[in-house]
């Protein structure tokens, strides 16, 4: 990719746009996740509005950042931040009150990890806040590994788009709930089970039957 066409995604990002990058497993669709209108017209893409609409998480390019969306980290969530990110494990933290409202979706928590992409950190770093990163198609279609088929299925609703080739693709991000008193794994997915309790050790972490 070239330094041209990433600047041309920073811009967009930073005037409210849609810009669809690649991570380690799928593309992402992104916005500035601390900009409401920003975040409603991803929410409006993804169909993601209402009551039962499903949170939107966010990359962050240090665990610094993550600070502007979640109110505290658990020890256990530390430790597996250090362990796995960055990477492919989507921690579900206390979300702050003053994010926009389809972040959380009414759960009180968002979905937030560093990415182990070049380009979706760099994204994150140049513009200063998280990023969404829901995956680069409709709602209930498959996540898309080329720019081509996110394209297709987002068209012009998006600014920009950045081709990183042919990603991973795979099961996307593990996606774990973690709390003072346990985790819980909402989605299996590239970070392993066990991989979780190499970390955890004796912490409970509760997976999928």
């Amino acid at each position: 990719m070239t330094d041209a066409a990433l600047e041309d995604g920073i811009a967009a990002l930073r005037g409210d746009g849609l810009v669809v990058y690649p991570t380690e497993t799928f593309y992402g669709t992104g916005a500035r996740a601390l900009r409401a209108p920003a975040v409603r017209r991803v929410a409006m893409l993804k169909a993601r509005l209402g009551e039962g609409a499903k949170p939107i998480s966010v990359i962050v390019a240090d665990r610094a950042m993550a600070a502007r969306v979640v109110t505290r980290v658990p020890a256990a969530a530390a430790a597996l931040m250090e362990r796995f990110w960055p990477g492919p494990l989507t921690l579900v933290l206390p979300a702050r009150d003053d994010l926009p409202a389809e972040l959380a979706a009414g759960t009180g928590c968002i979905g937030v990890r560093v990415s182990s992409h070049p380009i979706a950190c760099a994204l994150a770093a140049a513009v200063g806040e998280p990023i969404t990163a829901t995956s680069a198609n409709r709602a209930g279609e498959p996540a898309a590994c080329d720019v081509a088929t996110a394209r297709r299925a987002l068209g012009a609703a998006v600014d920009v788009y950045l081709d990183g080739g042919t990603l991973a693709g795979g099961s996307g991000s593990t996606v774990l709930l973690v709390a003072n008193d346990g985790a819980r794994v909402i989605r299996v997915g590239a970070v392993s089970s066990e991989a979780l309790r190499d970390v955890l050790g004796a912490f409970p972490l509760e997976t999928p039957s």
